[in-house]
């Protein structure tokens, strides 16, 4: 590893995952940061699935923290901040990586209140919580970096307005807080993933439907340009490292595909 963030304070939100046979990205994220030198705050609801990254970390000698929060909480993003503050000493780079689907999400015709409320609480507003809490001190060092995890689903879709309407808004939001925060040299860029190979994608696909694993894997190859082959979880974290680190100075306000080729697709 070259180091690219050494030195740096790093927030994973989101740093467990789903329970799979592949990587999530959250872990990833969290273990290629530590490995690339930044001290790692790993952040999940699941207390035990964040303890599990951050012994991960430490097996490979990082340095690596972890504390359970819902993001759903007013009080989440204060607290993920004085954890930062405690075990870090501050922070220097905020992941933001939780997101639900599912749930009774579907096209306009059949979504429900509760669904939409719900995903759009996590996916948005959970996001805008964390980022409100973190800029204040990013703002008052003058420098710092979020990157937040959205998807390709911001711009195409048509099956789960929910999570659709939820990334176009993450992706919104990221531009937002790049142009208010760049005078105070903030930085804010979102990773848009498309068809990944991460648990919660076929995994939770294939439990959803009823499906084998393999069959939706195959599938879901299919559809990707490149290669006729879904992307990793260590794709979208070396993108999110990246954006996160030095080499991405001058770059704020940007959604960056890491998709195959899918995004071209579209348009």
């Amino acid at each position: 590893m070259t180091g690219r963030l050494a030195g740096k304070r790093a927030v994973i939100v989101g740093a467990g995952q789903t329970p799979g046979e592949t990587l999530g990205n959250g872990r990833a994220m969290a273990l290629l940061f530590a490995r690339e030198g930044a001290r790692v705050l790993c952040v999940d609801r699941e207390a035990d699935r964040a303890e599990e990254t951050a012994a991960m970390i430490a097996a490979e000698g990082g340095k690596a923290f972890a504390i359970a929060t819902d993001i759903r909480e007013t009080e989440a993003g204060p607290a993920i901040v004085a954890a930062a503050i405690s075990h870090l000493g501050g922070m220097d780079i905020l992941i933001n990586n939780v997101g639900i689907g599912g749930r009774g999400d579907g096209p306009a015709h059949l979504l429900g209140d509760e669904a939409f409320d719900l995903i759009l609480d996590v996916n948005l507003k959970g996001t805008w919580r964390t980022i409100k809490a973190a800029l204040p001190g990013l703002r008052d060092q003058g420098s710092g970096a979020i990157v937040n995890i959205s998807s390709l689903a911001g711009i195409a879709g048509g099956m789960q307005l929910a999570y659709e309407v939820s990334k176009a808004g993450v992706n919104r939001l990221t531009a937002s807080v790049a142009q208010a925060n760049a005078g105070k040299g903030v930085r804010c860029n979102a990773v848009a993933p498309g068809l990944m190979d991460t648990p919660m994608a076929v995994t939770g696909i294939a439990e959803a439907s009823g499906q084998d694993i393999e069959a939706v894997r195959a599938a879901r190859n299919a559809r990707v340009p490149l290669g006729k082959v879904m992307g990793t979880a260590w794709d979208t974290a070396h993108a999110a490292l990246f954006l996160a680190s030095d080499d991405a100075r001058f770059i704020t306000g940007v959604v960056l595909p890491v998709d195959g080729g899918m995004s071209s697709r579209i348009g």
